[in-house]
């Protein structure tokens, strides 16, 4: 039963990832930034840090050791693009 539980939780996170769907950067706080990877995990190096607020476009997410990542680009430098968590993503 755990387990169907958890995997409906991610059908349903990926089920808010379409692509090209707007996002905003929520959650991180005011002391610090969401890191923008080259790659989908903590293994990645850092691209650059986004603050809450950041407008975002979605273009696909993938699970990487039971966490969502999202690709994602910077709404206003669509040629500025990586990988952040989805836990602190949501919609605009």
């Amino acid at each position: 039963m755990r387990t169907r539980f958890a995997v409906f939780i991610t059908l349903m996170a990926l089920a808010g990832c379409a692509v090209g769907s707007g996002a905003v950067v929520k959650g991180v706080g005011s002391d610090d930034l969401l890191k923008l990877r080259e790659g989908p995990g903590l293994n990645h190096k850092i691209i650059v840090g986004l603050p809450d607020g950041t407008r975002l476009t979605r273009e696909n997410c993938v699970t990487n050791n039971g966490k969502i990542w999202c690709k994602v680009s910077l709404a206003g430098r669509p040629s500025v693009s990586g990988y952040v968590s989805a836990d602190y993503l949501a919609h605009r």
